[in-house]
């Protein structure tokens, strides 16, 4: 049994953040998609590309590979979950997830454009390896810590996590912007003049820079992987699996969905508890999405360079750590609901300014509104979950199960809207499709009673 409130557990639970989320910043957010839309483009000679014989926009597919990744996670985790509860191995099978998704993002660096549906399973596997792990770390909050430490320690983990993600973000695009300096650019200049006719020395530098540009983008790959792998020991060393007396047997993979159902029952009797559920729901079906292609926007609708975009997600990782503070601060003065709410209405305004917007300088604007809120949002929305639970919970992991099949499938839904709407009409249109989501997940949690949420008064 772990030590609740133990300072050293609580922020090695917090490391595995930093550790986990250089993959959601570089693979998901800012590297990954941009480079993957330069090398299809250049492999397929446009935006159409062939997947296993399937003719289709390289942005739709990323957007429904991103749903695909999500899907497959939210089918197992319920058959995970109640492996792990029943067996008492919550830190095996986030050990297995991790390893999972390093590997991939190291197997990332052989992805060249023209193997594409190599470059979509590793991401794919990547991306399941990456949700597989957070469903067994969140778990595991609710056990190491009381309800009047989970909006603190939330947030320190989301915080590390945006350091941690920054400060590999920033060696990554010093590499790629910078590749001259870390590489022999002029003699594989000078290599191509001696083998290509009648190439000019300036265009043989701008082909070898691109080159090596190349390749530092896709040494970051190599980084996640390596980074995630080693800063994860840091979390697997300090938490330990709770012993059970269960045997193994066909009630262990059973259990999962059983025990899915049993949470979904009570949540059907506890009003604070099922709205709050239902409008987590919507809502993420839209903070998601446009965290995940947000650069493929940029990219495609504002035509912005490679180095801008990765830029403007370094500035957003950099604002999202005082946010995340900031409306932890608020829901300790006015109450989660209050500040879960604020947050929503500034999502509702990023996706009708997404609509509008045309310069780079308004997109590095409302960049820095989704980086506000970005991390208040996803550690708020953590945290009130494991308020509201019912008393001496125990079987935690089925609990958060169903929380993330929740958000799984509202990313699956919010993902493939996006990618849907931008295959009939554009990226613009996408995201005033998502401020729907907001809308109605604003309206359900304004029609839920929630109380103050702080430990004296933890009720339904």
């Amino acid at each position: 049994m772990l030590q609740k409130n133990n300072r050293t557990i609580l922020n090695a639970w917090a490391s595995y953040d930093w550790a986990n989320s250089v993959y959601n910043l570089t693979i998901t957010t800012a590297i990954f998609p941009i480079y993957y839309l330069l090398v299809t483009s250049s492999a397929f000679g446009g935006t159409e590309v062939e997947f296993f014989g399937f003719s289709i926009k390289n942005s739709v597919l990323y957007s429904y590979s991103v749903s695909f990744s999500f899907l497959l996670i939210a089918m197992l985790s319920p058959l995970l979950s109640g492996v792990a509860d029943y067996s008492g191995k919550k830190k095996r099978f986030m050990q297995f997830f991790t390893y999972l998704g390093s590997l991939s993002c190291i197997a990332l660096y052989f992805f060249h454009g023209e193997n594409i549906e190599y470059g979509i399973i590793c991401f794919i596997l990547a991306s399941v390896g990456y949700a597989g792990a957070l469903v067994f770390y969140n778990a595991f909050l609710p056990e190491i810590a009381t309800a009047d430490k989970f909006d603190e320690v939330s947030a320190r983990g989301y915080s590390l996590g945006y350091i941690g993600s920054v400060i590999l973000l920033i060696i990554s695009l010093i590499t790629i912007e910078k590749a001259a300096w870390f590489f022999d650019v002029e003699s594989y200049a000078e290599n191509l003049r001696a083998t290509t006719d009648n190439l000019s020395l300036e265009d043989s530098m701008k082909n070898a820079l691109k080159y090596y540009k190349g390749i530092a983008t896709k040494i970051s790959f190599l980084c996640v992987g390596i980074w995630w792998i080693l800063f994860s020991q840091i979390a697997f060393y300090f938490l330990k699996d709770t012993k059970t007396n269960n045997k193994a047997g066909s009630k262990m993979f059973t259990q999962g969905f059983a025990e899915l159902g049993k949470v979904w029952s009570k949540a059907k009797e506890m009003p604070t508890l099922k709205g709050f559920l239902s409008s987590f729901f919507f809502y993420s079906m839209g903070v998601q999405a446009i965290m995940v292609l947000a650069p493929l926007f940029g990219k495609e609708e504002l035509k912005m360079e490679s180095g801008k975009l990765i830029a403007t997600v370094l500035l957003l990782q950099i604002i999202a750590i005082p946010g995340a503070y900031l409306f932890a601060w608020i829901s300790k003065v006015k109450g989660n609901k209050v500040s879960i709410l604020i947050m929503l209405i500034l999502w509702v305004g990023i996706c009708f300014g997404a609509y509008f917007v045309e310069t780079d300088t308004q997109f590095y604007v409302l960049a820095g509104f989704v980086g506000a809120i970005m991390g208040g949002i996803q550690s708020l929305s953590r945290s009130t979950y494991s308020k509201i639970l019912p008393e001496n919970t125990k079987d935690t992991a089925s609990y958060f199960s169903f929380y993330d099949v929740t958000e799984k499938m509202a990313i699956v839904i919010g993902t493939a809207t996006f990618g849907f709407v931008e295959s009939l009409t554009s990226m613009r249109d996408s995201a005033l499709a998502l401020s729907v989501y907001f809308i109605i997940g604003l309206i359900l949690l304004i029609r839920t009673k929630m109380p103050f949420l702080k430990e004296e008064n933890k009720k339904m």
